[in-house]
């Protein structure tokens, strides 16, 4: 009998499509985190399918909306732009590290990715947090908008498809908790921001990819 259930956990971690969390501490911090600053979070809560989380008000570049059919050519198109602005097309000429996650808010149009309007930010290194230099395609703007974010986390390299898949799974395991009822009453009152992605990782990265879709909430 102890053989079975250690093969049958076995299987259980080879199967999760989910990374792996670690059960009451919330997901393990991504390994770029440990040479890129990341954006800081406090853990509210957590469990195997998702966690709860606060953001202090801090400040992140972002591009202008992109209306597109994709989320991967607007991630394309919005992380040129700021890749930019950190290499220096800025009013100071100033060179910034990279950060992370790359966020991108999604605003949909129809309830699905296509025809959607994103916009993509990178968190300010704290060098930068009180006086971002300014650029014309790129502007400094104070995140969150929400007190909240329902996290949920997966691998591998983030497209419209996973997105959506992940998202629905999210929403699936918030059913029941209340905090499902709070996201819902943002839409109701009009608050327009539904949901966000982000991803830890350069696209040349292969191994360890860390993606997350967050539902905020108040």
């Amino acid at each position: 009998m102890g053989q079975m259930k250690k093969f049958g956990f076995v299987l259980l971690v080879l199967s999760a499509s989910v990374v792996e969390q670690i059960e009451g501490k919330g997901y393990e911090k991504p390994l770029n985190c440990g040479h890129l600053e990341c954006a800081p979070y406090t853990l509210i809560h957590s469990q195997p399918e998702f966690e709860i989380r606060s953001y202090s008000k801090a400040t992140w570049v972002a591009t202008t909306p992109i209306s597109s059919p994709s989320y991967t050519y607007a991630v394309s198109i919005g992380f040129k732009i700021l890749f930019a602005y950190i290499r220096g097309n800025n009013d100071a000429a100033v060179k910034m590290n990279m950060t992370a996650p790359v966020l991108v808010n999604i605003h949909p149009r129809t309830g699905h990715l296509q025809n959607s309007t994103y916009v993509v930010h990178f968190y300010m290194p704290q060098k930068f947090q009180r006086n971002p230099p300014l650029s014309a395609e790129a502007q400094p703007v104070e995140l969150p908008q929400h007190k909240y974010a329902a996290v949920r986390r997966f691998g591998g390299f983030m497209d419209d498809s996973n997105i959506s898949v992940q998202l629905s799974a999210l929403k699936k395991s918030l059913k029941g908790t209340g905090r499902d009822k709070s996201s819902a009453s943002n839409q109701h009152s009009g608050r327009s921001l539904l949901y966000s992605a982000a991803g830890y990782n350069s696209p040349f990265e292969h191994e360890n990819r860390v993606n997350e879709v967050m539902l905020w909430f108040d």
